[in-house]
């Protein structure tokens, strides 16, 4: 994966970005996002980053990411294998991503979950993986495009270890 096009940039969703404005016409992450992304923000749920597009500082995605864990019997053998035998193993959730639709076809979707990932790297909290929930068929096709492997048959969320992501991000 390369780092994604310029035309956006990313930074923390801050008070003077207009969430209103955003469609990407999935009801549930338009509202999430024009309702309930400010409180989360500030009670410490999910961190919240915005791609503003170029020159006309429009919001034409975002992402969150927050803390989570998952059960070591819930990895794959050949993951759990390579860690210690703790219940439960710190990961990243990327919990929500979504791109306006006047952006669709235009590869904007790579910039939020480029960053996404730089910031999974870059954190000083312990994570051993990238984690993400797909709603739908489409977003699960999307993710696996960037090697995110299943839990397994009974999950339906995708994970990418850090040492997949490290290689991506840093070259």
């Amino acid at each position: 994966m390369t780092a994604p096009p310029h035309e956006c940039r990313i930074e923390p969703l801050g008070a003077a970005h207009d969430r209103q404005t955003f469609r990407c016409s999935v009801e549930p992450l338009d509202r999430y996002f024009h309702h309930s992304v400010g409180q989360d923000a500030r009670r410490g749920l999910a961190s919240c980053f915005v791609a503003v597009h170029l020159p006309d500082e429009g919001i034409c995605g975002y992402y969150t990411l927050s803390a989570t864990s998952v059960l070591l019997g819930d990895l794959p053998p050949v993951l759990a294998n390579k860690l210690p035998r703790y219940p439960r193993i710190p990961a990243t959730l990327l919990g929500r991503l979504a791109v306006d639709h006047h952006f669709r076809g235009r590869q904007i979707g790579r910039l939020p979950h480029y960053d996404a990932m730089t910031q999974t790297c870059r954190t000083t909290i312990a994570t051993a993986m990238l984690v993400v929930d797909p709603k739908d068929e489409e977003a699960a096709v999307f993710y696996s495009r960037y090697g995110f492997l299943p839990f397994g048959t009974a999950h339906r969320q995708l994970y990418l270890p850090i040492q997949h992501i490290r290689k991506i991000v840093e070259g």
